[in-house]
């Protein structure tokens, strides 16, 4: 409009939108420029209904000494929703944000086969093509039997990050170290001596079957500590990455 001198009516009618919304934002640029353009927040400038700030230290000291939403409620004779708002406000809904997470600790080794990261995806088998999510049409159908599931184990190298990865049948002791034998023999042929493998705790890492196979190679196998993923990321990493390309 102030470019090419339109008026309101014909930029409304361009836009589809209201006269009063083409005043609005023609008024917003006036007084802040492109700026002012910008998404605003719908929230009102005070909230007279919001707890104080007294009440909220005392929320937040009762929930650092691990209180529940009804026992801060009890204690202080809150509504339990007034609670709940005001720990939600605060970053403190749920009882690990209490926590402090441990620093994360990156590491790589300096040689190749040093350490290998091994893990392994389920995957549910597509039979017939993809289907109407990816189509949209909803007429064909495809077949109705042979799906399944299937498992992507991959095995990343620590220090290169050269990986390996094959789809088998399934997360089974066998299918393991039958990828393990191969990964293994497949960086040999790069020149690469694997010398120690870290996995999880899924069960096919901790059957007798695979610490046999582990000692047949030679391979030291490192386990990461229960319920830290984090420890294993080079190889959850990899997994998302594959996935999503």
């Amino acid at each position: 409009m102030t470019r090419d001198g339109w008026e309101t009516c014909e930029a409304a009618a361009a836009f589809a939108v209201s006269v009063q919304t083409v005043r609005k934002w023609l008024r917003r640029y006036r007084r802040a420029g492109v700026s002012g353009l910008g998404d605003r927040t719908s929230r009102t400038q005070c909230s007279p209904r919001q707890s104080p700030p007294r009440v909220e230290r005392q929320i937040a000291r009762l929930r650092q000494q691990r209180k529940s939403g009804p026992q801060i409620a009890d204690a202080l004779t809150l509504p339990l929703s007034t609670v709940g708002d005001v720990l939600r406000r605060l970053g403190l809904g749920r009882l690990p944000s209490l926590e402090v997470r441990p620093p994360i600790v990156r590491y790589e080794r300096e040689r190749p086969g040093e350490l290998l990261h091994i893990d392994a995806k389920k995957l549910g088998r597509i039979v017939g093509g993809v289907g109407h999510r990816i189509t949209g049409d909803r007429t064909r159908r495809g077949p109705t039997r042979g799906g399944g599931w299937e498992c992507l184990h991959i095995a990343i190298d620590d220090a290169s990050r050269v990986a390996y990865a094959e789809l088998l049948p399934d997360e089974s002791a066998a299918s393991a170290v039958r990828f393990l034998q191969h990964a293994v023999a497949w960086l040999a042929t790069l020149g690469v001596q694997v010398e120690a493998v870290m996995t999880d705790n899924a069960f096919c890492y901790v059957r007798r079957q695979y610490a046999e196979a582990m000692t047949t190679l030679g391979l030291r196998h490192l386990r990461t500590r229960p319920y830290t993923p984090r420890t294993n990321g080079k190889a959850e990493r990899f997994i998302q990455t594959a996935l999503r390309e």
